[in-house]
């Protein structure tokens, strides 16, 4: 495995929640990424983002490790949720909170801001 891959992996794998995305947290460059960012705020998941933009690499190795084609993608727990759509669509049927609260336990809530990690920096 390269180290780009093991820098992904090992962040879908170390943190509780965390959202690749297109943009960060505070300037999201895509209406998906951001929709995707606003539902995991509104249940008060402890994201950590990944920007997909600097370096091509960066989404198709996510997608060859996820075996989906589309960003953004958000992992809780090491397991893909999916995409825009899908965490939408969990948060409004109540049951994205549930999701977080059975991954991470009942004090999984957080505030503030999402945290950043740069994949592309050395280990």
């Amino acid at each position: 495995m390269n180290e780009l891959r093991e820098q992904i992996q090992q962040v879908i794998e170390s943190e509780p929640v965390s959202l690749f995305m297109k943009g960060r947290p505070g300037f999201a460059m895509c209406g998906n990424s951001h929709r995707a960012l606003e539902a995991l705020r509104r249940a008060g998941a402890p994201v950590t983002a990944v920007d997909v933009l600097p370096d091509p690499r960066i989404r198709q190795e996510l997608s060859a490790l996820s075996s989906w084609p589309t960003i953004p993608q958000v992992f809780i727990q090491g397991e893909l949720i999916g995409g825009a759509d899908i965490v939408e669509e969990l948060a409004e049927a109540g049951e994205l909170e549930g999701k977080l609260e059975q991954a991470l336990g009942p004090d999984y809530r957080v505030a503030g801001s999402a945290r950043v990690v740069d994949v592309l920096a050395p280990a």
